[in-house]
């Protein structure tokens, strides 16, 4: 069974001895930290708890590395594109460094619970100073304590803790859009994906803990809150008999809380959607209609070697339970083109069920093989160019159904919540509960609200409106 802690004293203790130090280490009038965040959403929450810790320990923030004096990188391990950003953005601090030697570079997150990556930081980069896994984030205070007065480097990785800190202080990006881990971790090994091996096994936060995150979110003015896990669905593993809670109960004692907010949820595994789930959501308040559901391969073959633990058929029947229990549902999906040994006659299934189900868009890259996981060892006769083809294929589809679908929103009307400016004079980005882009004409004031608007027109999957 997982454990549950508070953050540690004595990590609690390193926080004033840190903020003594860089009294002295500042090179301006307070001490500043530059972060920058690689991947997906969870790398996103992961950021805001390390600068939560940092304020506490006297940082301020800063967009320019230039100026800092402590620079962080959270890295992704899922696709070799991140990696290499990575690499290429940390060897460009190299003259930083040489120019401000009181800098302290770090690197964390996935990319660093890989031993190869983290062995190769070590020798190729000596200027980083310090480097710690996705389980130790919790300990940042004495971690950077002991690199600024020790002057050695650190390297802390591996994730067999199983222990769940919770009241690690954070300091949110948004004011209006906030993220809410429900669990860690992934147990499903799908055949292609490093996460379990860098973020180790599922864990649950306690329910009690997160129904009080969510309130304290919607007290705040929050409108749009999502509950983050690698594999959703399966939210409850190893919680304590008197906490059990399906992840169906969990979004539904959250959508019970008084408040003008939408609640969404990422991401949502295909073999644990369960129809107590759909049917949650059909009833709900506040909760997206909305649902990111993975499908990656529309052959079974390929599935099975994906190690999905479903197949074309149960798919499709989520999916036709989800469309006739929420007759505005928009969904979405993840597609892998190109994965070892898939044929083109595979890849034509994958084009038959995005017809067959007409998804809003598509999340698709082409296989990108990870070191240490079983598809690397695969045998892969096709080559990039023949992939990319398909790929192009995918996406001239997906172009056509979401301009079809987009087209067919013209002259409804439909509550957004305001996002941001769009870079245009007076337009607007707004986004629908289905997870749809309306541009309208607007103030920026405006941003952060609910609006009413009405589709005027559309192209591809992005539409325009005007607020009624």
């Amino acid at each position: 069974m997982q454990k549950v802690n508070e953050i540690k004293n004595m990590d609690c203790d390193f926080i004033p001895l840190v903020a003594q130090v860089m009294e002295i280490r500042k090179r301006g009038d307070v001490p500043l930290a530059y972060i920058r965040t690689y991947g997906c959403q969870q790398n996103v929450a992961d950021s805001e708890q390390v600068k939560g810790l940092l304020s506490q320990m006297g940082y301020e923030f800063t967009d320019k590395p230039d100026d800092a004096d402590f620079i962080l990188f959270n890295t992704c391990a899922v696709r070799e594109h991140a990696e290499d950003r990575v690499f290429g953005n940390v060897g460009a601090l190299k003259a930083l460094k040489r120019k401000h030697p009181s800098i302290l570079i770090a690197l964390c997150g996935c990319m660093m619970e890989q031993e190869h990556i983290a062995n190769r930081i070590y020798k190729s980069f000596p200027f980083v100073g310090l480097v710690f896994g996705t389980n130790y984030i919790h300990e940042l205070p004495q971690l950077l304590y002991n690199c600024l007065v020790n002057g050695k480097r650190l390297v802390v990785r591996g994730n067999k803790d199983t222990t769940i800190y919770e009241n690690i202080p954070t300091r949110r990006d948004g004011t209006f859009k906030g993220w809410l881990p429900i669990m860690y971790g992934c147990d499903n090994f799908c055949t292609y994906c490093i996460v379990p091996h860098v973020r180790g096994r599922e864990r649950s936060r306690n329910p009690e803990n997160i129904l009080e995150e969510a309130k304290q979110l919607i007290a705040n003015g929050y409108k749009d809150i999502t509950l983050l896990g690698q594999n959703v669905n399966s939210y409850g593993k190893g919680l304590p008999q008197e906490n059990k809670m399906t992840f169906a109960q969990l979004i539904g004692e959250i959508d019970k809380l008084e408040g003008d907010y939408w609640l969404r949820f990422m991401t949502s595994h295909p073999k644990d959607c369960s129809k107590e789930l759909i049917d949650t959501i059909a009833q709900s308040k506040h909760i997206s209609t909305h649902l990111h559901l993975p499908f990656q391969s529309g052959s079974d073959r390929i599935l099975k070697q994906m190690n999905r633990h479903y197949d074309r058929a149960k798919y499709l029947e989520i999916v036709r339970y989800a469309k006739e229990k929420i007759p505005n549902l928009s969904l979405t999906s993840d597609i892998i083109v190109g994965f070892p040994g898939e044929t083109y006659e595979d890849f034509k299934e994958t084009l038959s069920l995005v017809k067959e189900v007409g998804f809003t868009s598509l999340f698709t890259f082409i296989y990108s093989p990870r070191e240490g996981t079983p598809a690397a060892k695969m045998d892969d006769p096709v080559s990039y160019q023949e992939k990319n083809k398909w790929f192009q294929e995918l996406l001239a589809l997906q172009e056509s159904i979401s301009a079809e679908r987009c087209a067919s929103m013209v002259g409804n009307s439909c509550k957004v919540l305001v996002e941001g400016v769009t870079g245009k004079e007076n337009i607007l980005q707004t986004r629908t509960s289905g997870n749809i882009i309306v541009e309208v004409e607007g103030d920026s004031s405006l941003i952060g609200t609910f609006q009413n608007v009405e589709i005027t027109s559309a192209r591809n999957w992005i539409l325009k409106g005007k607020i009624i």
